[in-house]
């Protein structure tokens, strides 16, 4: 065999080895995109079974604020029917921030309210929730933003499309004080 044809074998080995270790690398970072978006759907699946009992425990001492309680409670199943993609949780998550704002919010007209030892524990799970799904939210965007960044890059570019990668959306949100944990202060 001649040097170029031990060239090109070498050359065609180390071509194939890094279309592998790419690929590999892109898969594994998929990967830890799609762990980050289903740890962000257990924290929001927490945060819908916490609202219909912190409403309940509101509606004992608030009962009147009908529109307020019924918001909260429209925003949660609409929130909760809504599409897996971050675009579409991001607005869904937004109008249940707000819901949820207006909600705590009540509590400051009802001073029984706020003493209650159950409504005291939901709203500290409620607001430990909502630190968690920020925590989720920074995690699922870090991990697509890496994973956005080595698809566009040079040379993993050239690879990325036809291999069937492609670039994932970042979990935002419409009104950045919905991001916020719900504050309270009591």
């Amino acid at each position: 065999m001649s040097s170029v044809s031990i060239g090109m074998i070498v050359a065609g080995v180390l071509i194939m080895g890094w279309v592998i270790f790419t690929y590999n690398r892109l898969v594994v970072i998929r990967q830890n995109v799609r762990e980050s978006w289903s740890a962000i759907e257990t924290e929001l699946r927490r945060r819908y079974d916490l609202i219909p009992n912190l409403v309940e425990t509101v509606k004992g001492y608030a009962g009147h604020e009908r529109e307020t309680l019924e918001a909260v409670v429209q925003a949660r199943n609409t929130a909760s029917a809504a599409p897996a993609t971050p675009e579409q949780q991001s607005a869904a998550q937004s109008l249940l921030g707000g819901a949820l704002t207006k909600l705590i919010a009540l509590s400051e007209a009802y001073p029984d309210l706020k003493a209650n030892e159950n409504f005291k524990q939901l709203e500290s799970e409620l607001t430990d929730t909502e630190t968690r799904i920020s925590q989720a939210r920074r995690f699922y965007n870090a991990n697509v933003r890496e994973l956005n960044s080595s698809i566009e890059t040079f040379p993993t570019v050239l690879l990325a499309g036809p291999l069937g990668f492609k670039g994932q959306a970042y979990f935002g949100l419409d009104d950045p004080a919905a991001g916020q944990p719900v504050k309270v202060s009591f």
